[in-house]
């Protein structure tokens, strides 16, 4: 029992857990900015898809 106690004591001590923590925190803002930064990207890819295709419609002989 001591020794599980001991050990307890060590990893409440211990700076490893609260920085595991922060990097798991930053991991996670860095991958909702990406994500939104990604989606917020790929719509102004296809309005400019959007009006390409739209404009060779209006072309003679377009498809």
């Amino acid at each position: 029992m001591k020794s599980f106690l001991g050990r307890a004591k060590n990893f409440l001590q211990s700076e490893d857990g609260p920085t595991a923590t922060e990097y798991a925190v930053m991991l996670a803002l860095i991958i909702i900015v990406a994500i939104g930064t990604i989606t917020s990207l790929g719509q102004s890819v296809n309005t400019v898809f959007s009006n390409v295709d739209t404009e060779i419609k209006k072309v003679p002989g377009g498809s």
